[in-house]
């Protein structure tokens, strides 16, 4: 019994002191950059095409001899195409919700 009562006081004391270092500070939403969130995602699709460029760039130089560095390569592709994959599921995700919201009876 007494080292439930220990763990009690441990896991408050914790609690304690997580609560002291959060300062009581009041929690603020997110905030989207000053264009909103067409130059957010427009910036997202840039982003994306800059590394697909990278892994071609990189794929193509293994391809034509002046780099060894295949796994190099092979890592830049598979980032480009997950972060491709990524940018199509939040289109897919905003596409849904605004058909949605178009939905919506007034």
């Amino acid at each position: 019994m007494n080292s439930i009562t220990q763990v009690q006081q441990q896991l408050l004391g914790q609690m304690q002191q997580l609560a002291g270092a959060a300062g009581h500070a009041p929690v603020r939403p997110a905030e989207l950059p000053v264009g909103g969130i067409g130059q957010t995602f427009e910036a997202a699709l840039r982003n994306v095409d800059a590394q697909q460029h990278q892994a071609g760039a990189a794929m193509a130089a293994v391809d034509r001899g002046e780099s060894d560095d295949l796994v190099g390569a092979m890592l830049e592709s598979q980032k480009a195409s997950v972060s491709f994959s990524a940018l199509l599921q939040v289109r897919n995700k905003l596409s849904t919700a605004f058909d949605d919201v178009m939905r919506m009876p007034l």
